[in-house]
């Protein structure tokens, strides 16, 4: 019984925080962006769904510079 309790507690009393996420990929894929990648895709959605989420830019700047080179040699 105790673990059921916790279980209904756990759920979501609503669906909008899904239908916000349908809604935002309605509006992201368009007929031109249909052929964009998967990775792509699901970034420019996070991005749509936490729009007020604030991004440091020296941050990413610095996680940038710290990647390895992708760079092909040929």
């Amino acid at each position: 019984m105790n673990l059921l309790l916790k279980v209904m507690a756990t759920l979501p009393v609503t669906t909008a925080s899904v239908e916000r996420s349908f809604s935002t990929m309605k509006r992201i894929k368009t007929l031109p962006r249909s052929v964009m990648g998967h990775d792509r895709l699901s970034a420019l959605a996070i991005m749509s769904i936490h729009w007020d989420t604030v991004v440091d830019p020296e941050e990413v700047l610095d996680r940038l510079a710290k990647k390895k080179s992708r760079k092909l040699l040929f």
